[in-house]
């Protein structure tokens, strides 16, 4: 009893999250004392203090201080089951209940952060019978990534056409593709750069010759420095450079479906839903089919196909030639006595975008689900039940995101009322497609793509260039290998996560290619390379580095992702 008693006086925790259920930190305070140090050495006198008490402690059977030791783990465990709790706000929940009508489907967390569509003072008396602007599907555009990702694959793969390499002082490396549409009298062009690719297409006529390689370049980016670019003679070379030009093209999505009955605001509450109402199957089957996971040849989203670790159904649709997987919370596994469902949480809470179904006039709170990964919530309540004279149900929608998040379509209708079920399939679908292109954008995921994007084409270019010079009989590269070089990319979902892994293997795999042996235990057999100053190393999966020459830590080459590559 003293013991324990002294343990609860020795610790207390702060509160902190989970990174998509994957790699919480834990802090401890001991006393007034706040710093990490004291608290590992409280523990560390409780388990070695030469006191009698501790003697005592030490003196016993081995498997009595095993017991002891966990006792003291599960102690400082214990309170990790509130580390993610969110206590709804009473003072906007006071606020929000004078507005009259109906609570609205979503509410801004305390300390902001994300907007919301329609906004909160557009809530007026919606119904199913107020007025509505024109609803077309046909208008419910889906937005491109990358615009310029397939010209290559379009424009010059057909056509005779030559590539070029180089490394800018300032801008890096640089790939540089030139075709001649002779039948049009163009000059089509495209160069490569950390930031970005630009093309462009210039009248032959406009030039008394056909320019050079660094002309053409400073033509699309005054910024090009370079004397000179060495030519691509590599015979796969059009191959390697339509993997990186499209490594971002996926016609693969995921999204999570929570489901959150009347009276839930919390995560774990939602989380926890096992039954799903007749309603629910219902939108569901709005959605996309019901599919067994055993032996699915589709896209599978991260799920288990062949072993029934993620529960045995899912929802799947194809949309517009591209494959969807719902990760929906009450079809994946259920943890008895775990009320964090870190089964369900891996999945949905590294989505970057997830569905909210609601029952009942509970709002849902915008950060009520932590996670690193998640960026954009649609919510989606039915507010009646068939009847004759709607021929169905009526759905109301919003739409919330952190505020970094472009604003992106199709746009809500105004009221944001839905009485027909194919189109609600055609706005929901079409907006969480977009939901997620738009949050790529975000500065999070745009600063580890332009990484990512980074190391790919330092890849490509080294690869380009030393291949090209041992096809020119280059006597010093005359005992590399005949691999293939860098492997194409055709799968994913294209998020930053699977390509951030490509990258890696990438660099790796040119490693291998060009007899360059491996760092292995901090040891090398030949002198490396010099990072440069952008050079980062991974300590967890919220952050990605900067590849550049500098040797790969053995950890990040052995990290696993949280979103899964299918």
């Amino acid at each position: 009893m003293e013991r324990e008693k002294r343990n609860d006086t020795f610790f207390s925790r702060k509160r902190s999250f989970t990174f998509g259920a994957y790699g919480g930190v834990d802090r401890f305070t001991c006393g007034n004392d706040t710093s990490p140090e004291s608290a590992a050495e409280n523990t560390l006198e409780i388990l070695d203090s030469p006191s009698s008490e501790s003697k005592t402690f030490l003196s016993a059977s081995s498997n009595h201080r095993v017991t002891e030791l966990f006792e003291i783990i599960e102690k400082l465990q214990g309170s990790r089951i509130d580390e993610q709790r969110c206590e709804f706000p009473l003072p906007l929940k006071s606020h929000i209940l004078t507005i009259g009508g109906e609570l609205p489907l979503t509410l801004p967390p305390k300390l902001g952060g994300y907007w919301i569509d329609p906004p909160l003072e557009r809530l007026g008396d919606e119904s199913p019978t107020s007025s509505h602007h024109s609803l077309d599907s046909e208008s419910y555009d889906i937005m491109e990534r990358d615009a310029e990702a397939k010209v290559y694959h379009e424009f010059f793969r057909s056509r005779y056409h030559h590539s070029f390499t180089a490394v800018d002082p300032s801008l890096g490396p640089l790939v540089l593709s030139v075709c001649l549409e002779e039948e049009e009298n163009k000059l089509r062009v495209i160069l490569r750069m950390k930031e970005c690719s630009l093309h462009g297409v210039f009248s032959v006529s406009l030039f008394p010759n056909i320019p050079s390689a660094v002309e053409l370049a400073k033509m699309l980016c005054d910024r090009v420095a370079v004397s000179k670019f060495e030519v691509v003679s590599y015979l796969k070379a059009p191959g390697l450079i339509t993997a990186f030009d499209e490594h971002r093209v996926s016609p693969n999505f995921k999204f999570g479906i929570l489901y959150q009955k009347d009276g839930q605001l919390s995560e774990e509450d939602i989380l926890g839903n096992n039954e799903e109402s007749g309603d629910f199957k219902d939108f569901l089957s709005i959605l996309g089919e019901t599919i067994p996971l055993q032996g699915f040849s589709g896209f599978r989203g991260g799920l288990d196909v062949f072993h029934g670790q993620t529960g045995s159904e899912a929802v799947f649709t194809s949309f517009h030639g591209r494959e969807i997987m719902f990760h929906v919370a009450t079809k994946l596994p259920f943890t008895e006595g775990d009320p964090q469902q870190l089964q369900r949480k891996r999945h949905i809470g590294n989505d970057i975008v997830a569905l909210i179904y609601q029952e009942g006039h509970t709002p849902f709170l915008c950060d009520a689900i932590k996670s690193h990964f998640l960026h954009c919530f649609l919510v989606v309540r039915r507010i009646q039940k068939a009847e004759e004279e709607t021929g169905g149900a009526v759905y109301q929608v919003s739409v919330t995101a952190r505020e970094d998040v472009p604003p992106f379509g199709p746009a809500l209708p105004d009221p944001s009322i839905f009485t027909d079920a194919s189109l609600l399939r055609e706005f929901l679908l079409a907006k969480l497609i977009n939901a997620e292109i738009s949050c790529y954008k975000a500065e999070q995921f745009s600063r580890l793509e332009l990484r990512t994007r980074s190391s790919l084409l330092e890849s490509l270019q080294t690869e380009l260039s030393t291949r090209s010079q041992c096809m020119m009989g280059d006597p010093a590269l005359s005992a590399m290998t005949s691999s293939d070089g860098v492997r194409g990319v055709s799968e994913g979902s294209g998020g930053f996560i699977e390509n951030f892994k490509r990258a890696i293997r990438v660099r790796s795999h040119s490693f291998e290619t060009l007899g360059v042996p491996r760092k292995i235990g901090g040891t090398a057999s030949q002198k490396p390379k010099i990072c440069d100053k952008d050079g980062e190393s991974v300590k967890s999966p919220g952050s990605q580095p900067a590849l550049s020459d500098c040797w790969l830590p053995t950890e990040l080459k052995d990290q696993a992702s949280p979103q899964e590559e299918t």
